[in-house]
């Protein structure tokens, strides 16, 4: 039996990852509130285990070293999420890694280190962000659930990290959806590969 593995990922409306020159959003491109914050938590206090690419895993422990009031990194689902057991998927970062608690590194191609995975944990697998290793993942068929949390910015000129460029072409089959603080959207697909 193999468990499931969710891509979750946080978008602007026109399909960023995030910001970079000229962008003065900060954390949660400054939308986030008190629902979606306390729905994170929820998320992410079952069992699991959190994959990251090196991208994703470097980035995190950068923003750990920021202002925690321009990053929200010091968030109780943030915290939670770091506590998680955790694998990094590289063949460049090193351990011992920067991490809290459970945390390793996985060598190989991400496809064959997360094919393994999904037959041999006993808990879901939940990957935030890591754009390119997840677009790969999805088009070998071991994304299970494409969870998108929208937030009401378009940022046309600050945008960077396009989430889905250069991915394959899927059809989604909508799970789930919800509305927190009046403003954010949370939508939950299963992707299947367009043929």
């Amino acid at each position: 039996m193999t468990t499931t593995y969710t891509f979750d990922v946080f978008s602007s409306l026109d399909g960023f990852g995030s910001y970079g020159e000229g962008g003065d959003w900060g954390g949660y491109w400054g939308k986030q509130g008190p629902e979606f914050l306390q729905h994170r938590l929820d998320q992410y206090t079952p069992d699991q285990r959190m994959i990251f690419g090196a991208g994703t895993y470097r980035e995190f422990v950068e923003l750990m070293k920021m202002d925690p009031e321009e990053t929200g990194v010091y968030d109780p689902w943030v915290a939670r999420m770091r506590h998680l057991p955790t694998t990094v998927v590289s063949d460049t970062v090193e351990e011992p890694l920067d991490w809290p608690g459970d945390a390793h590194v996985a060598r190989g191609d991400a496809v064959d280190v997360i094919a393994r995975l999904k037959e041999e944990s006993d808990v879901p697998l939940r990957s935030h962000g890591s754009l390119s290793m997840n677009r790969a993942l999805m088009a070998a068929g071991l994304v299970d659930r494409v969870q998108v949390t929208i937030f009401p910015v378009l940022t046309g000129r600050s945008g960077t990290a396009p989430i889905f460029k250069g991915a394959e072409d899927f059809d989604l089959e909508l799970l789930e959806h919800h509305t927190f603080d009046g403003r954010i959207q949370e939508l939950v697909y299963r992707p299947t590969l367009h043929h």
